[in-house]
């Protein structure tokens, strides 16, 4: 992992170089993950429903709305692509509340904002928001399943994470479009799962990263980065797949892509994200530089593809977006382990 820490941290921006090489670095690694997979079984059943070959796990955050941008160029514009958007119900957040459980979760606001988004810029694009729904009873029912699966990993946060994925993957939920807005039940055909996992521990994007760099400098978040990045398989890429695969279908990681991960982890800080950063005066600039620094370089990238509004979203975890976090009564910590 490079270490160097310039003398003078510079803005980063949309006209930025390294900008234009992790757009290059990640069609290259979407391309050989979305093309060449087989039709869908239903769509060669013949049934009634044009068949869909790739759906992304979609929060509506600037990682998944990336992702859905660049597959937008890759894909032919007659193909569907499904969006799929969990939110459950949670005891301890909606008891009091009159809306909606599910379209009051964080996820689902943000996610029909990017979807919108994402229709405005690839009008010519079928884009699916699949909104799965999950009743408080129905997460207690799959509990131990999930449990199983997750294993050995055996935290709450664990499960709050694995719950959200789980539920995600069954890809079961209603379908709305503009030109018909009432909702109808739909399940994805799709085998293949996009995820935006490791987006946030290449390139700083965890509040954490902000706090490193706040008590220790750029040297601190240097060393957050690394421990993340190192321990990435293991808390995160074991349970994913098993959770996601219990439905048969895999999830598929682009920024996972060895070579995309080489170069993010051979750059300098700096061409990642921009904490520190001074002021000075750039030529041909634009609004992207007062972007928020953490995964500068990816919030300047969605900027520049037209996606401005997920360029500025902020970093929330899956299990508070989707609200999969503390449904049960008590000061339940993330790192409790499961009774």
């Amino acid at each position: 992992m490079n270490r160097l820490i310039p003398s003078t941290i510079p803005f980063l921006s949309a006209n930025t170089p390294a900008v234009s090489k992790l757009e290059s670095l990640l069609y290259a690694s979407l391309r050989p993950r979305i093309t060449g997979i087989p039709d869908p079984p239903q769509a060669q059943q013949g049934i009634n429903v044009p068949g869909v070959r790739i759906a992304i796990l979609f929060s509506g955050g600037l990682d998944c709305s990336v992702l859905a941008r660049l597959v937008h160029d890759l894909l032919p514009a007659n193909e569907a692509v499904d969006l799929i958007n969990v939110a459950f119900e949670n005891p301890r957040v909606h008891k009091l509340a009159r809306d909606n459980p599910y379209e009051a979760c964080p996820d689902r606001i943000t996610g029909r904002a990017s979807f919108d988004e994402l229709a405005t810029v690839c009008s010519d694009r079928q884009w699916r928001f699949l909104a799965v729904n999950v009743p408080y009873s129905e997460t207690q029912q799959h509990r131990p399943e999930i449990a199983n699966l997750m294993h050995p990993h055996n935290t709450e946060m664990d499960l709050s994470i694995a719950s959200a994925l789980y539920f995600a993957a069954r890809g079961s939920g209603t379908l709305a479009r503009r030109s018909n807005p009432k909702p109808r039940a739909y399940t994805t055909s799709a085998r293949v799962l996009l995820s935006g996992l490791g987006a946030d521990e290449l390139f700083a994007g965890y509040t954490r990263h902000a706090t490193a760099f706040k008590r220790a400098g750029h040297v601190g978040l240097l060393d957050e980065i690394e421990l993340d990045v190192g321990r990435l398989g293991k808390r995160n890429l074991g349970r994913d797949d098993r959770v996601i695969s219990h439905w048969g279908r895999e999830a598929r990681f682009p920024f996972l892509d060895e070579e995309l991960v080489a170069w993010a982890l051979s750059v300098p800080l700096t061409e990642k994200c921009d904490f520190g950063a001074e002021d000075t005066e750039v030529e041909n600039d634009d609004d992207s530089r007062r972007l928020e620094s953490g995964k500068k370089v990816l919030r300047c990238l969605a900027w520049r593809l037209g996606l401005k509004a997920a360029a500025a979203e902020k970093k929330r975890a899956i299990q508070f977006g989707a609200r999969t976090a503390k449904m049960e009564t008590g000061r339940t910590k993330g790192t409790q382990v499961l009774s």
